[in-house]
């Protein structure tokens, strides 16, 4: 059975043109994305503080199995696109297949260790034994349904690979809708359903999720025929997955150190005081949603180079880098320069006490103008990992973190406070953004001073 033919060619046309197209759904389903735990948390913070503090506990841990997830995604991103790039659609129909199976199978280990780690796992994270039957009431359903977390990260960058950014974004639009539809029903037992308050919160997000696990299948079975029937060869299955575990398991460290590096810094601010915590708290809440058009970029970069990559596309490869340099710097800029003169405004919705208000409001005009920088390693990182390359990725990221970041962060913070650690921040991400930029330009061009017409790693 053919590939659906519903989704426009990467290989040609304007790459501007191409990657707005491809990061405009995702902005939706990004910001959708995000409003899982924020909508979660609302509902959960009616029930009391107890409920609260417990799935507040539970974020670390989401968060890095998230983590896993998403590094499945890029790694899975990154085979399908070369290989249907290069036109060897047998072989996009393989690595989904494979893809999906391995994601099966780290779901179900995620499932079986977690539910019998739970209490000393969480003792471990500081949680008293009042709090364990909380936590159990929330994590219990979340690893039963790990499933349905990790697989249709899979399945969604499988779309992705191909350009169908589209249906990825109307998925993760519509789930966290119903999400939002099922939290107050099981939450509070409104309607006829069952009050389960905590528990209520984790299954309405696995039943959420089970509809996007539902969906994404469908749509990689019967619309985009991504999937082929389970072949039971060992070398062929192993193959797959060194494949998608070559980028996946550095884009999983990746992913985790950021968070790490994040308890760093609070720690660092918690010396000033407890309003100076909540200050970033507060500036930390706006920035993702100001940065969601460079995720939603990342997000679609991978595939894009991935595909001209697997076509041997040298340079529509370099027009990308040149595409991002250019809408970084404006868009970045842009945004630095809104921030400086709304951003107290929007600190003010969620604070009015002076103190919180001056360290939210110091983030909010100084790093800001560092975004072009971060902007541009999130997309060359994506980059990286479409081209088969994790290594540099990886580099760039622990290096802006543990080689330039933290150790720039505590220098400042001891030298000049609040404001000094802001600086790092900003320093680190324009000399990371200037090296990624270097870095990946530098990469394509090597390819073509050596005649490649295909990327390093062979699709088959």
């Amino acid at each position: 059975m053919a590939l659906s033919k519903n989704n426009p060619s990467l290989l040609e046309g304007s790459v501007a043109g191409h990657l707005q197209r491809l990061a405009l759904p995702m902005v939706w389903g990004i910001l959708a994305t995000m409003s899982f735990n924020v909508v979660d948390t609302y509902f959960v913070a009616q029930l009391g503080k107890a409920q609260l503090a417990a799935m507040s506990f539970t974020f670390p841990v989401v968060m890095v199995i998230n983590s896993f997830a998403i590094g499945l995604g890029a790694g899975t991103s990154s085979a399908v696109a070369r290989a249907y790039g290069a036109g060897d659609h047998e072989r996009v129909r393989r690595l989904v297949t494979d893809a999906s199976l391995l994601a099966l199978l780290v779901a179900l280990c995620i499932s079986v260790v977690g539910l019998a780690t739970i209490e000393p796992l969480f003792r471990l994270l500081g949680a008293s034994g009042e709090m364990l039957p909380l936590i159990a009431d929330y994590m219990v359903p979340w690893f039963l349904g790990a499933v349905f977390a990790v697989v249709p990260m899979v399945a969604l960058s499988s779309l992705r690979a191909i350009g169908n950014s589209a249906l990825t974004g109307r998925i993760m639009v519509a789930v966290a809708l119903f999400n939002l539809i099922l939290d107050p029903l099981l939450i509070f037992g409104l309607l006829g359903f069952p009050r389960l308050e905590l528990q209520g919160a984790a299954i309405s997000t696995v039943i959420a999720r089970g509809v996007s696990f539902c969906a994404a299948l469908y749509f990689l079975i019967r619309r985009e025929h991504l999937m082929a029937a389970p072949r039971w060869d060992l070398d062929s299955l192993f193959a797959s997955w060194r494949k998608v575990l070559a980028v996946g398991l550095p884009a999983v460290a990746t992913n985790v150190i950021i968070p790490m590096a994040g308890g760093v810094v609070v720690a660092l601010v918690a010396v000033h005081g407890a309003d100076a915590v909540a200050g970033l708290g507060v500036a930390l809440r706006i920035e993702p949603v100001a940065l969601i058009v460079f995720y939603a970029l990342s997000s679609v970069v991978g595939p894009f180079i991935g595909q001209n990559a697997g076509a041997g596309k040298i340079e529509r490869m370099r027009e990308t880098v040149r595409v991002l340099a250019r809408f970084c710097v404006v868009f970045g800029l842009t945004l630095a320069v809104v921030l400086y003169f709304v951003g107290e405004s929007l600190v003010r919705l969620f604070s009015d006490s002076p103190e919180v208000l001056s360290v939210a409001i110091a983030y909010l005009t100084l790093v800001p103008f560092s975004y072009a920088g971060y902007g541009f390693v999130m997309s060359a990182n994506a980059a990286f990992n479409g081209l088969g390359r994790p290594l540099p990725a990886t580099l760039i990221s622990f290096l802006r973190v543990l080689g330039i970041y933290l150790p720039l962060a505590w220098l400042g913070n001891q030298l000049w406070g609040i404001t000094g650690l802001f600086a790092a921040t900003a320093i680190a991400n324009l000399l990371l953004g200037a090296l990624a930029c270097w870095w990946l330009r530098r990469d394509i061009i090597s390819r073509a001073a050596d005649g490649e017409d295909r990327v390093t790693l062979p699709v088959q």
